[in-house]
């Protein structure tokens, strides 16, 4: 009870022990090691590890030196909790990046003992515990035993050759952690060492040990062995082709740490892995797979193998140890498929066919090795195809995708035996291959499902199945049913829904909840709505699949997830067969009234409802309107934003498509919950509660009278955020347009025009950002094209609202974009005064109404191009001083007038903009460069060869890219190299440290000016940014360089304080991409 509260008070932050209360505390503990109770011994142990941070230094050292000696003990209880209580001690120091001296000492005094004990091969219990506190000390602390890295490895090189293969295994983990942070010497001796003995290959026994260590210093320190693999890998390759099965298992391991940590060294020995893997794959010397091959031929697509049992236990044999050299083959196949994109086109051609082939795998561990070396091709199939074949491969159609369509028929000629095999293993790997092959190519099974399904049906009915097998199949089937179209599986359906509806009803409620989801995709199988066929009778399945499905919808007492997809399920059944119900309909939709009800089913009920209101059968709701709609309008005040989000969506489509029987108080209902949630503060939330005012526009214009108070005040307050644009944007200008078409009192053309523009004009609350008239201007455009007969008068005004000397800057800016936004939508050629009165605003004194200008002439040119566009182009030559601004309004017409509008233009614009891609002024030139680039994307077979000539000829480019830009972005691409491709990076880590430090440590002269203050410390930041993103690299700070750099930085309060500050940037933006999640 003693030692009990002692660790409860060592714990606690508050305790302070003065030097005599340290003394008898450390040494009553080291005491109780002793003590005959295991107990009491455990309790001693666990109490070093906070005691070693509560008492001085010099205490340490005597809890380390009793412990060290006590190791070498007789007693073996005695040595085993002194070793456990070293590693705790090991354990509770401070990392080697933080500069402790106590660590430092700590770790040099158990050094010393270590080395001794392990050298002496009296006792190999005391050699074996000594090499496994070795080993853990080098791959916490390694860095501050660069010294005794030497002496270590002197130690632990003899003991490669020790009789005990327990002391070669743990000599070669400690050599795995030490060739993490020596110095390169170390490193050198070590690989020298290792090359000597193999050359001489004196024994098989050590020939295995020195193989199995240079993959342990590969795996562990990759990037620091492969500039010795050129010497390495012939010595592999010969040692392969001794008939020894562990020799070869331990050399083809090799290859797989050699693809996966150095795989730009390993590049040119690629094919000869493949090669030696490929015939290693097939290698069962024992076995005759002859007569399998022949049974297979014979097989038929009918399902007359039911009673196959598989063969999984027809041959044994304890010694032939061949499997492991498959199993070694099978899993450096799987790392050269993962790390090797861009052949994926020639592991079509020669891996994928021999992995194939060995689905047929006797022995179930090597098999299911096969099977992910299969599924990790697939995967690397998967992303865009484009980048992945060259242009002329594509040509003849020889892509990744179009290769793995033609070997479809081959796997699941494969999988098709393996379905029906007793190993539940192998049965889940067959499903997980068929998931993984249909995510890759959806469709690919379209001519093998009658083959395929009796397999899947087999595991769902077989009584012996596990329970995760069960889930792996429907999961499968609920893959395969989503990525092929309903046709496919409607001979089938008959044998399909009893399997599944029984899942249904299993006991267990995973297999329930993954058998609900197939329910529901096999409904839209029976009953496809889109496009609506009428060749499948869905009648005789309805019935089964309802029961089993309101069973569980009515069960309360069932797990959430069962209740969610049965909630889910019902809705489908619904939206489809909802016409086939009968009386069963009302008194279903009773039910989702009542989990509407509950705080913990009313979103999944939501989401279903929604559904059944979209359905094309017209279900009749009308049962559960009057009481659905006010609840659903009081989700809409609850603090749960994917419940507003569903519900506005759900309410939307009851509005458009029950519209005659929803009545004015449910819109009533609704409308008083709609102001808080039209916020600058959600702007999704905004965009779906304005969507549903336009829906409402449209179905019910009378209830639009009800909106003029609060309702508008937020909208028009909305339009004015700085924050408004794109899909919210959209609907509001969708809302205006439908607003106005109402024709509702008080809320007309000129009436909703006095609302937008009123502040402005008004001077009483000036906007304080330009995006907010920016979106007024465009919401005056959106109700001048409803209103095209008030448009002429309007844009009249706003022409003299320019033209005014007395108008303020704000009016200007606000008539100007209106004039821009109206004319890209309707032909201003009309209007005489536009051009000279949009050039005399580029006089402007202000720079936004200049800005508005070249803006708003570029959006009117848009409007009419033939009147518009060579006016700006000669505009543009005969004007030299107001180049910047028409040049951005020539901008504005590439990136937003029609191709085809464009087309007759594009030469004289080109022309006139290579003429100007040499002008003196640095912001001209940008903008030539944004117009040369957009007008490319018109016409690229023809400007695009012209742009490539062009830069030859002209070494324009990069001549004012300054050195700061280039390392800024230099340490950019370092930073997210990192997160990519951490192996390559860490291959390079020492040469990357040296510039890092120069650039850290670069003062700026006394005398210089603010900027370079100022561009210094930005540098500083940037490379700190690179630092700290090497660090995420769990491999980088056992570097010596690099943790030597990071004590640098630790004892440099400047370093220090924006590497702090750096490390909070990085995890709060962490934490905020885990919230938006």
């Amino acid at each position: 009870m003693a030692t009990n509260d002692l660790m409860s008070e060592l714990q606690k932050d508050s305790i302070k022990l003065d030097d005599d209360s340290e003394r008898k505390v450390v040494k009553m503990i080291l005491k109780l090691l002793e003590d005959k109770n295991g107990e009491v011994q455990n309790l001693a142990v666990k109490c070093l590890g906070p005691l070693v941070s509560k008492v001085k230094e010099y205490q340490v050292e005597t809890i380390v030196d009793t412990l060290c000696t006590n190791m070498l003990s007789d007693k073996e209880q005695l040595r085993d909790i002194s070793s456990i209580g070293l590693k705790t001690v090991i354990g509770e120091l401070p990392p080697a990046s933080s500069g402790s001296a106590l660590a430092a000492s700590v770790c040099k005094k158990i050094t010393g003992r270590l080395t001794s004990a392990i050298a002496k091969q009296e006792d190999v219990s005391v050699q074996l515990e000594a090499l496994d506190i070795m080993a853990d000390m080098l791959c916490r602390q390694g860095g501050l035993l660069v010294n005794f890295h030497p002496s270590i490895l002197s130690c632990l090189l003899p003991q490669l050759t020790s009789p005990r293969l327990a002391v070669r295994k743990r000599t070669i983990i400690a050599l795995g952690h030490l060739v993490m942070s020596c110095g390169n010497l170390v490193f050198v001796d070590l690989i020298e060492h290792l090359l000597a003995e193999l050359s001489k290959n004196e024994s098989m026994s050590t020939t295995r040990t020195y193989i199995q260590c240079i993959a342990a210093i590969s795996r562990q320190a990759g990037h620091r062995i492969g500039e010795y693999l050129e010497k390495i890998i012939p010595l592999v390759v010969k040692f392969c082709n001794i008939d020894d099965d562990e020799l070869r298992e331990y050399c083809i391991q090799a290859f797989e740490s050699f693809v996966r940590r150095c795989p730009k060294e390993v590049y040119p020995h690629v094919s000869t892995v493949i090669a030696i893997c490929l015939k290693y794959l097939t290698y069962d010397p024992n076995y005759n797979y002859d007569d399998e091959d022949e049974d297979e031929n014979a097989m038929d697509a009918d399902g007359g193998d039911e009673d196959y049992q598989g063969s999984d236990d027809e041959y044994s044999d304890d010694d032939d140890m061949s499997w492991k050299v498959r199993r070694a083959a099978a899993k450096c196949l799987d790392a050269v498929v993962s790390t090797r994109h861009e052949m994926l086109p020639e592991f079509y051609k020669t891996v994928s066919p021999a992995l194939i082939g060995r689905f047929k795998e006797r022995e179930e561990n090597v098999k299911a090795d096969v099977f992910h070396a299969y599924l990790s091709l697939l995967k690397q199939t998967r992303p865009a195809q484009s980048w992945l074949c060259d242009p002329d491969a594509m040509e003849q159609g020889e892509t990744p995708l179009t290769m793995l369509q033609s070997q479809v028929p081959n796997i699941v000629k494969a999988l098709h035996k393996q379905m029906k095999e007793k190993s539940v293993k192998t049965r889940q790997c067959c499903f997980n291959m068929l998931t993984e092959l249909v995510n890759v190519l959806p469709g690919a099974l379209t001519q093998h499902i009658p083959v395929l399904v009796p397999g899947i049906i087999f595991s769902l009915n077989d009584k012996s199945s596990s329970s995760n097998l069960k889930i792996d199949a429907l999961s499968c089937l609920y893959v395969i049913l989503c990525n092929h179209t309903p046709q496919v599986f409607h001979p089938h359906v008959q044998a399909l829904v009893p399997p599944v509806v029984a899942c249904v009803g299993d006991p267990f409620y995973k297999i329930t909840s993954e058998a609900l989801l197939v329910t529901q995709q096999l409904v839209k199988v029976i009953r496809p709505l889109y496009p609506q066929t009428a060749a499948f009778d869905a009648t005789p399945y309805i019935k089964d699949l309802f029961s089993c499905t309101i069973k569980r919808l009515k069960a309360a007492d069932i797990d959430q997830e069962v209740k969610e997809r049965a909630i889910s399920c019902m809705g489908q059944i619904i939206c489809n067969l909802g016409d086939s119900l009968g009386s069963d309909l009302p008194s279903t939709l009773q039910i989702f009234l009542e989990r509407l009800k509950n705080e913990i089913t009313r979103l999944t009920t939501v989401k279903a409802l929604t559904l059944i209101a979209g359905s094309p059968l017209k279900i009749d709701l009308r049962p559960i309107l009057g009481e659905g709609v006010p609840i659903l309008a009081s989700f809409l005040r609850k603090n749960q934003r994917a419940l507003k989000l569903s519900t506005l969506a759900g309410l939307d489509i009851l509005m458009k498509n029950y519209s005659d029987s929803v009545t004015p108080a449910m819109i009533d209902a609704v409308l008083v919950e709609l102001p808080p949630l039209i916020s600058e503060s959600d702007m999704h939330v905004s965009q779906m509660a304005i969507s549903f005012l336009t829906t409402l526009a449209k179905v019910h214009p009378a209830s639009l009278s009800k909106i003029s108070g609060s309702i508008l005040t937020e909208l028009i307050a909305l339009v004015r955020s700085p924050l408004l644009q794109g899909g919210a944007l959209g609907a509001m200008l969708e809302f205006f347009q439908a607003l106005v078409a109402t024709h509702t009192a008080s809320l007309g053309y000129m009436d909703l025009l006095r609302m937008l523009t009123g502040p402005v004009y008004a001077q009483s609350t000036a906007l304080t950002h330009k995006q907010s008239y920016y979106s007024i201007a465009k919401c005056v455009a959106a109700l001048t094209r409803a209103c095209p007969k008030e448009g002429p008068a309007v844009v009249g005004q706003f022409i003299q609202d320019v033209k005014n000397s007395r108008s303020t800057d704000s009016i200007r800016l606000l008539a100007l974009l209106s004039l821009g936004e109206v004319g890209h939508h309707i032909d201003l050629s009309g209007q005489p005064e536009l051009k000279s009165v949009i050039l005399d605003a580029f006089s402007s004194t202000s720079e936004e109404v200049k800005s508005a200008a070249s803006y708003a002439l570029g959006s009117i040119s848009v409007g009419n191009l033939p009147e518009y566009l060579p006016f700006v182009l000669q505009e543009i030559s005969s004007q030299p001083k107001r180049q910047y601004l028409l040049l951005h309004s020539l901008k504005e017409i590439i990136g937003s007038a029609s191709v085809a509008g464009l087309k007759p233009y594009v030469e004289s614009v080109w022309t006139l903009l290579l003429k100007h891609c040499e002008c003196t002024e640095e912001g001209t030139r940008n903008v030539v460069a944004e117009c040369l680039g957009k007008l490319t994307l018109i016409d690229p077979e023809t400007l695009l060869p012209r742009l490539k000539g062009y830069l030859l000829s002209v070494e324009v480019l990069w001549l004012n890219l300054k050195r700061q830009g280039k390392l800024m972005l230099t340490f950019l691409m370092l930073a997210r190299l990192s997160s990519l491709c951490p192996s390559a990076v860490l291959q390079r880590l020492d040469r990357l440290v040296e510039p890092l430090r120069a650039t850290c440590t670069t003062k700026v002269k006394a005398n210089s000016v603010k900027q370079e203050f100022e561009k210094q410390d930005e540098l500083k930041r940037s490379a700190m940014r690179a630092v700290a993103a090497l660090l995420t690299i769990p491999e980088a700070e056992k570097s010596p360089l690099m943790s030597e750099f990071q004590s640098q930085i630790s004892s440099n309060p400047e370093l220090a304080a924006i590497f702090e500050s750096i490390q909070k940037d990085s995890s709060s933006a962490n934490m905020e991409c885990m919230d938006t999640s």
